[in-house]
């Protein structure tokens, strides 16, 4: 457990300094949809897994979830530079852009949830993780709601 947090820490450490780097990465415009939907995906897939244990249609593998909740966190922080000017399209709404701050907070709420939703898990308290788990899906469907192509 202990190895694994330093691993997080050290992950979150390099993808945050990438980060301001990283638009500068796309060619073009696809290039930058394609990356923030595979991120998506990527989130979505993990974050489906939490869910199937929250719902009681997969077996409690407290190892498992923190791995999950994990992935979720990390992943969490990498979609966000590739929504820069000149990246309009794929499933993102107009509004991703012209109501940029709106979009921005909705984003970092949505990223909070998912820390406390991988601190709940590290903790190993299914109770704690069903509430944790409903906050961060709660904060990605505001988000879906007000910026994803239905």
């Amino acid at each position: 457990m202990k190895l694994q947090k330093i691993i997080l820490a050290a992950t979150a450490t390099i993808l945050t300094v990438g980060a301001g780097f990283a638009f500068a990465q796309f060619k073009k415009p696809e290039d930058a949809i394609k990356y923030r939907q595979s991120a998506f995906t990527v989130m979505a897939n993990s974050f489906g897994k939490i869910g199937a244990v929250v719902k009681g249609e997969a077996p409690f593998n407290k190892d498992e979830v923190a791995k999950n909740a994990a992935v979720v966190a990390i992943i969490s922080t990498l979609p966000w530079q590739a929504f820069g000017p000149g990246t309009e399209g794929g499933n993102a709404l107009p509004g991703v852009w012209s109501d940029n701050a709106k979009f921005k907070a909705a984003s970092e709420k949505m990223q909070l949830a998912v820390v406390d939703l991988n601190k709940a898990a590290q903790s190993g308290d299914l109770e704690n993780i069903k509430k944790a788990f409903g906050a961060a899906g709660a904060s990605c469907k505001a988000c879906h709601d007000d910026f994803k192509k239905k």
